[in-house]
């Protein structure tokens, strides 16, 4: 018999929210008219030991409409969930609570501000390379000024 590294639950658990994010994600994307749920991508599912309750988390294309999207998704939870269970071969279908997570849309802003930290610094590094000054007359010059 094969050793397992993972309890046997945790495995179905895994493979049973794996099938919730697929479904769901199909469920939102032609099932659910809110247009406040507009495009999303489900990220993930938790799905708790009973399988009595799934966490959702997914991110919004447009940052700004997280939150909404969040509420109206919790809204039709239940429809979702009925759907759901037309679907899975489960004998009971998860609760589904759904998060807005803005990690990557919060990475991608940081990731923006450090681009724009590192061209600002190399800025800075080309002006003071293009300034020098000259030993002798303690003057600063340019490079390729006209030297007196």
């Amino acid at each position: 018999m094969p050793q397992h590294s993972r309890p046997q639950g945790f495995a179905r658990a895994d493979r049973v929210g794996e099938q919730i994010r697929r479904d769901v994600a199909m469920l939102i994307r032609d099932r659910v008219k809110d247009p406040r749920v507009g495009m999303i991508t489900v990220l993930d599912v938790e799905v708790s030991k009973d399988f009595a309750h799934a966490k959702v988390w997914f991110d919004a294309l447009q940052a700004d409409q997280g939150l909404e999207a969040q509420e109206a998704l919790n809204h039709a939870a239940g429809f979702l969930r009925r759907e759901l269970g037309h679907l899975l071969k489960l004998r009971m279908t998860p609760a589904l609570h759904f998060f807005y997570d803005d990690t990557q849309s919060r990475g991608n802003a940081l990731s923006a501000l450090i681009s724009k930290a590192i061209a600002s610094d190399r800025h800075a590094d080309e002006e003071d390379a293009a300034t020098e000054i000259d030993d002798v007359d303690g003057v600063a010059s340019t490079k390729g000024a006209a030297e007196s």
